[in-house]
């Protein structure tokens, strides 16, 4: 078998370095997506001049689409076999879909005429939704044929670390610092260069993904390279049932997905660094002096991961994320103006910010990063107990469950700025700074995602597939695998 080696006595399916390295792309290609369409509540409200209100239900809404979409293609993803592999021909489609309705959206929404323009929105928006699935499911899926080494699987977290931190940080100084410069605010001029290079920069990831996952996408990679998945689309329910670790796994990451996207958001940023500190620019900077940091905090907890688990690793970094950002909450409430926190006279507030923003994100993406190869990990728990080899049904019940959660996000936000007066247009950085105003960033940036760290690090004392587990596992699978190459199953 290509790329199989014995260690210890158990034969591993482990992949070269690049492979790892550039399947990675895949995740970023989407991500860029994820990216720029974080400011789509700008254009539909600012440019096409849609409600607030109205803007976040539809995102909110949508990610239940999405949610929903993702049992249908993880069924089609695991029964799906052509001649160009079971993955590759869903990562192309779903990246042209993807740039053709982003595309169709910021081009044509403004110019129809007022009574169809929220009905052309959601209409276009539900299209770039199913392309969206489509590719992020193959991250998932893809996983269990790229490496299946408890050891090595944790290195595909460094790539997709390393992307996104670049990407994320990037991306918000390139917005922040220069096209807000450049276009004064969020106008078209803006959405048409963002989206262009994202677009293009997508494409290219695409394909370098493609061809890094082109060796391994055969049968004799799946499960025990029989046909042995034999499910039909209401056994969902059964796998979920009956998977302890996919429940748990989910719950906790979704929670931790869910507080980072409060602080993530577009306009929860603008109320942190636009209002609450007094300089949206500063968002760029802080993000460009947090790059390094966070990498090197990614190689630590990966490091972990190698040597004690994903799982330790995971526990560990939601901890440091957790107290992160209690210290942002009692900064903030200690500090009487968070104005004259800056970087032309700084002082021991703002190194404290740094400090702790910094600990908060980079730990906090942590659970994020593992997440794919540790869906992975439930994926083969499924095989050694059941013998069934279903990535796509498992990993799309994991984003079926993500996205109705984080979908909450765009709500959530849009409800608390219009408990405090902004029912119609969402704070800019030309809003001044009032108590009620003051609260809610403190709340959204802060004191949700704090709470939910909770609950993951709850749902995580109970997940048992650690680094001792996983090789058992593996070892399992290689013993079925045999049996049925004896019994005349299909040779290796």
């Amino acid at each position: 078998m290509s790329g199989t080696v014995v260690d210890g006595g158990q034969r591993y399916n482990r992949a070269k370095m690049w492979q790892i390295g550039l399947f990675a792309l895949n995740n970023t290609a989407t991500n860029l997506y994820a990216f720029i369409l974080a400011f789509v509540a700008y254009y539909a409200t600012g440019i096409a001049g849609l409600a607030v209100v109205v803007v976040s239900t539809i995102i909110t809404a949508s990610r239940i689409f999405d949610g929903i979409t993702d049992p249908i293609v993880g069924f089609i993803v695991d029964k799906l076999e052509t001649r160009f592999g079971k993955f590759r021909p869903l990562m192309i489609i779903g990246n042209v879909i993807l740039a053709t309705s982003v595309l169709i959206i910021y081009n044509v929404t403004h110019l129809l005429p007022e009574s169809m323009q929220l009905i052309f929105f959601v209409l276009i928006y539900a299209i770039y939704i199913i392309g969206y699935t489509f590719q992020t499911t193959i991250t998932k899926a893809a996983q269990t044929v790229l490496t299946n080494d408890p050891k090595q699987r944790p290195l595909y977290a460094v790539f997709d670390g390393v992307y996104n931190t670049l990407l994320f940080t990037g991306g918000q100084i390139f917005v922040a610092s220069y096209l807000m410069v450049k276009y004064g605010g969020f106008t078209m001029g803006l959405f048409t260069e963002l989206n262009t290079i994202a677009i293009i920069a997508s494409a290219v990831f695409t394909i370098l993904a493609a061809i890094a996952i082109s060796q391994k996408d055969r049968k004799e990679f799946y499960g025990l390279a029989e046909d042995t998945t034999n499910t039909r689309f209401r056994d969902y329910w059964t796998i979920l049932k009956g998977n302890r670790p996919l429940q748990l796994l989910s719950i906790a990451t979704t929670m931790d997905k869910l507080g980072f996207s409060l602080l993530r958001y577009s306009v929860v940023m603008v109320m942190l660094f636009g209002i609450l500190l007094g300089d949206y620019g500063l968002s760029g900077t802080i993000s460009a002096i947090t790059v390094i940091p966070i990498l090197l905090i990614t190689f630590v907890a990966v490091a972990i991961s190698r040597k004690s688990g994903m799982r330790k690793a995971y526990i560990i970094s939601t901890w440091i994320a957790f107290l992160s950002l209690v210290g942002l909450v009692a900064l903030f409430l200690l500090v009487n103006d968070p104005t004259s926190m800056s970087l032309s006279n700084i002082g021991i507030s703002m190194i404290l910010f740094i400090i702790l923003y910094t600990l908060a994100l980079g730990f906090g993406g942590v659970p994020s990063t593992l997440v794919n190869p540790m869906i992975a990990d439930v994926s083969d728990y499924e095989t050694s107990k059941s013998g069934r080899y279903i990535p796509g049904m498992l990993g799309t019940l994991f984003s079926f469950i993500d996205k109705l959660v984080t979908s909450l996000a765009p709500a959530i936000v849009g409800i608390a700025v219009a408990m405090i007066g902004f029912s119609n247009e969402f704070p800019t950085v030309d809003d001044a700074l009032t108590t009620p105003l003051f609260a809610m960033t403190i709340i959204l940036a802060f004191g949700i995602p704090a709470i939910l760290l909770v609950v993951s690090l709850t749902m995580m004392k109970f997940y048992k597939l650690d680094d001792k587990k996983m090789e058992e596992i593996q070892a399992t699978i290689a013993e079925m695998k045999e049996k049925s190459n004896k019994d005349g199953g299909v040779a290796m």
